[in-house]
């Protein structure tokens, strides 16, 4: 695992105040709006889209035809914040 991706499951936990559920317990490709993952919805998304561009000076474009594909999981929103 990444620094970057345990940074971003630090960041999951907190800013979106997921009492339950620790860092250590998300997985890096486990989908985190599904049902069977952390079942996020879009305000949480906005949330943590602010909280990226902040901590690591991305411009996350809402035009993206990719954007939710970023999101998707830890693992690709790392590889996202690694190509920026």
């Amino acid at each position: 695992m990444s620094a970057i991706e345990s940074e971003l499951k630090e960041m999951i936990v907190e800013v979106l105040g997921l009492e339950d559920v620790k860092p250590e317990d998300i997985k890096s490709d486990e989908n985190l709006f599904d049902e069977d993952g952390l079942a996020l919805d879009s305000i949480d998304a906005l949330e943590l889209g602010v909280n990226i561009q902040k901590k690591y000076g991305v411009k996350i474009d809402p035009q993206d035809k990719n954007l939710a594909a970023h999101f998707q999981t830890v693992g690709a929103l790392a590889e996202f914040i690694g190509r920026k």
